[in-house]
Parts: C-alpha cells; structure tokens; sequence
C-alpha cells in the first residue's frame, strides 16, 4: 500500500513539476492540483489512530498534506478560539457536540459538492497519470439520517437563510468518527460476595438492593466500601450527564430545541399526571444516595474520585464511558469488572446518553473545499473503522454497529447509540455543569426545598442558553 502511494506521489508531483501535465489538463485542472496543507486539530486521539485514513486520502489526492495536531482538553477550546480571533486557526477542528450552536458562526457548513483533482492511470502499455477533475455530490440532511445514529442529525443539522431565493436551506455544521454511549461499570467480586448473581437493568428495587448490599460502612459509619457512585456532583464521574440521563428517562424535557427555554425543571404538558415532576423526581432520586437517612446512602463528599475507587476495588458500580475503560485497565490490571447497559425505568422508552466530538470546517479556512472533502472521506465507513478499532470507539454509523456489538469492549456502547441523547447547555456547558453540581451540593444538604433548588439551577442555565442565541 504505502509503495503503491509512493509511486503515486511521485508521478503526480513529476506532473507538476515538469510542465507536461499542463499540457494535458486545462487550468482549472491545474489550480486544483497546487499542493495545500490542511491543518487539523482534535483532542484526546494521537496522530496513530488515523495514520491509515492520512494515506489512503494521500493516495487518492497526492497534492494534500494534513497537518494533524493533539492538543490537551484543559487548553483545547481557549486556544481554539484565540487561533482562530487571529487567523492562526486551523481548517479542520472538532468540537463537542453540546458547542455546535456556540460555534456556528465559525463554521463554513457542508457544501452541496466538493470539486477536487484526482491522479487517473490511463493506458494499457504506456501508462500515464492524468488528473482529471471531479465533482462529487456532498452528504445531505437524508443521507444523514439514513448513514448516522439518531442523534447525530439533530445535532449537526440546522438552518440557513438563502438570501438569494429567500428560503431555509438545511445546511450541516459538522460529522463525527464516533458517538459514546454512559454505560454501567460493576465490579464482579463485589457483586460475587454480596451474593448477587447479575447486574440490575432497572432502577428499581433491585439496583436499590444491590447498592445496599455492596456498601460497607465502619463502625464510625464511615463508608469503606461504596455500592455506586451516585449522589454527588464533582467525586463523580460525569454526575452532571448522569442525572441528566436520570431525568430524560423519567420523562423530563431537558430544553426545547427551537425556543432555547431550559424545561428541565418543568412537568411535561403531555403528562397525565400534571402533579408528577419527573426532573425533580429525579434529582431527588439521585441525590438519595448521599443522604445518610436514606437505606441507599452509598456516597458523601469525602470519598475519592468514583473512577479512582472503582479501580481501587472499593465502588460496586460506577457509570462511566468508553474511554473510561482504558484508564482502569492501566490503574488496575487485575481488577475483575464488567461492562452492561445503563439502568433503565421499567415500562418507558429506553433512553442512553450520548457523548461525542463531530469534525467541522472553519469559516476562515482557505481551503473548504479539501477540508469538507477530507471530513466525508474519513467518516464513511471503510476508513472510519480504522479509526475505531485503533482510537477503541464506538461507532456513530448505523452501518457497524452490528459488527461492533460482538466486541467484547466496545458492545455495550455501540449497543445504545440508537437510543442516545443529549441536549443543548448553551454558550458555556462548563458553567452550566458547575451549576448542576450547585444544585446537586445544595440538595444533598438540605439547603432549601428541592422544589427552589431545580428552580434556580433552571433559571441559571437559562442564562448562557441566552448566551448562546
């Protein structure tokens, strides 16, 4: 393969560099053939995981280098956004999918085609390579929804106002490599000696037995050994989408998509019951677990991280990602866990929480043409799966998640990404994560009623939802 690129490569750029293809191609042709360097920026994933997707695009367009850099996730975004205030910025970058509406001002969105050079090898006893100029129809709303996870089109489609035919067009901002899915962590000798033969599927009164019996206090009531990490805000994995899972699954809207009104703390009008809050039902059954009043106290301020403990071996069930899975391996080898669906409310409508980064264009960028070409190349399924089975993902493609379903690590995730959701935190999502842990923190001490406390939660993460707009 990567001799094949070579000799490729080598033929294109004598092309160029000779003067004989320019008698062979017009000049749009040869405009298109200038070499470019397209700069990408993303976290997490170093360079590794798409060494195979940089050459087969290298094979097919021998005139692009892509220039890939891994930033830290603490200095990603401040840097993102000083790069591109200075025109220092990148082609490609990927965002999390709770910032798109934040960022589409600085996104170029999907073109309706992408117009590029490719080398042809013409001939049967001499053969020569021609470049020849093609158009290729882009991805549109209907191929999103028919080639992604549900989720994917509600977050990276949107519409425009066509000036010139004075219409709404639907346009797409961006498109992900992969979609995470929460899932349920338990540690197999906790559940072994507690005498509990599987893993709940419910919230119900099985998890609430299962918390009981693998959380161990001391004789001070201190807890030594937790059953689930629940009930807190920043000694928790991911608290913040855990309890926003709790109140989706409970029936909660969290925020309406059009309006941008935060709804989380509001009854549904299509509820029957309009004396039932699921929202705050929710928050209270979360936060049940660090109230030691409570037969399913399991949690307090003063334990560790719940990543940390589990690997410790002192936490039953922890509810975390994909790539949490790697991070307890390396800390505890031998620690004998397993990996099942996220709890559900019996007789509802499955619902899982997705968590994701989508690959997108910016609005300063030379070269959108090659970038948004690059994009749709690297997220068809072919070179996708590369990057998956290096990076250890879950797919966000319809078209792997069986396959990805028989992996031992990545099933459960690729599992749940049909029924993944998420919702819209507005300009700042750290800023509304802190004020779900405010609100959390406060509950777990009584600080007010539960009622004012999602109220005022609610109304601050109104406030970058403005933001936002």
């Amino acid at each position: 393969m990567k001799t094949k690129i070579i000799t490729l490569s080598l033929l294109f750029i004598f092309l160029l560099t000779s003067g004989f293809g320019c008698k062979l191609v017009d000049q749009k042709t040869q405009e298109a053939m200038k070499p470019i360097t397209l700069n990408y920026w993303r976290v997490w994933d170093g360079p590794d995981a798409f060494e195979e997707i940089f050459s087969a695009y290298k094979a097919l367009h021998p005139f692009i280098t892509i220039n890939y850099r891994k930033l830290r996730y603490d200095e990603y975004e401040n840097e993102l956004l000083n790069a591109l205030a200075e025109d220092r910025g990148p082609d490609i970058f990927s965002i999390h999918n709770t910032w798109l509406k934040k960022y589409k001002n600085k996104i170029t969105p999907l073109p309706p085609t992408t117009t590029l050079a490719y080398p042809i090898t013409q001939g049967t006893i001499k053969k020569e390579v021609i470049p020849q100029l093609r158009t290729t129809k882009s991805l549109n709303a209907k191929d999103i929804k028919n080639n992604f996870v549900n989720i994917v089109y509600r977050d990276v489609a949107g519409l425009i106002f066509n000036e010139a035919t004075k219409k709404y067009e639907e346009k797409i901002y961006g498109l992900p490599l992969f979609v995470d899915t929460l899932a349920m962590y338990y540690n197999k000798d906790l559940f072994n000696n507690a005498g509990l033969a599987q893993s709940p599927a419910y919230w119900n009164n099985e998890f609430q037995q299962a918390v009981k019996k693998t959380t161990k206090q001391d004789t001070k009531g201190e807890i030594i050994q937790s059953g689930a990490g629940l009930g807190g805000s920043n000694n928790i994995e991911r608290y913040s989408d855990i309890l926003s899972v709790l109140m989706m699954q409970n029936g909660s809207v969290m925020a309406d998509d059009d309006s941008g009104q935060v709804l989380f703390n509001k009854i549904p009008p299509s509820f029957k019951d309009q004396s039932y809050n699921p929202g705050l039902e929710a928050l209270r059954f979360y936060t049940d677990f660090a109230n030691p009043a409570k037969e399913v106290y399991s949690w307090n301020k003063n334990l560790d991280d719940s990543l940390n403990l589990f690997a410790q071996g002192k936490l039953a069930i922890m509810f975390g990602y994909s790539y949490h899975l790697a991070t307890i391996r390396a800390q505890a080898p031998k620690l004998n866990f397993a990996i099942t669906k996220l709890p559900q409310i019996k007789g509802n409508t499955p619902v899982n929480f997705a968590n994701y980064w989508v690959e997108t264009v910016s609005s300063k960028s030379q070269h959108l043409n090659e970038a948004w070409d690059f994009i749709q190349f690297a997220t068809k399924a072919e070179q996708a799966k590369t990057y998956l089975d290096k990076a250890k993902r879950p797919t966000a493609l319809r078209a792997l998640i069986n396959e990805q379903i028989d992996d031992d690590d990545m099933g459960v995730f690729a599992e749940q990404v049909l029924t993944a959701k998420s919702w819209y935190h507005g300009a700042d999502s750290a800023a509304a994560e802190k004020m779900f842990a405010e609100m959390i923190d406060a509950a777990v001490l009584g600080q007010d009623k539960i009622e004012t406390l999602i109220n005022l939660a609610a109304s601050k993460v109104q406030q970058t939802m403005n933001a936002g707009q």
